[in-house]
């Protein structure tokens, strides 16, 4: 199984939270999406601990089974596809959150996260 971790997720896994240090162990590849990078960025840009949280993402990235996944223009179709179907169903989720699932859907990804919106999206598995 390939896994795209969400940053809720990448933040549980570094704090040792036995589920998500369970799963992230068994899966054969990790994708961080750009977005999940992005959020990650500037959460540590906007904490006291940003040399060490970015020592341990580059620590992290540097893993063979982990690779960034950008997004491209066959995923911006996905996003508009997945908009849509949210916003006829009268249930938008964040931006960055309809990217994240957009590449997961492009790409037959499980995607690892906390976050109960991507739910909503019947083409996302999660984990």
């Amino acid at each position: 199984m390939n896994v795209a971790l969400d940053t809720n997720a990448y933040r549980d896994f570094m704090r040792g939270a036995a589920e998500r240090v369970e799963i992230i162990r068994a899966v054969r590849a990790i994708v961080l999406p750009l977005i999940v990078l992005g959020e990650l960025r500037a959460g540590f840009a906007a904490g006291n601990r940003e040399s060490t949280n970015a020592a341990n993402l580059q620590r992290f990235l540097a893993s063979p089974r982990v690779s960034v996944l950008p997004p491209d223009e066959q995923t911006a179709h996905y996003y508009a596809q997945l908009h849509q179907q949210l916003r006829n169903d009268g249930r938008p989720i964040p931006t960055n959150d309809l990217w994240i699932a957009a590449l997961a859907v492009q790409h037959d990804l499980v995607l690892c996260t906390s976050d109960r919106h991507f739910r909503q999206i019947p083409q996302l598995v999660i984990c």
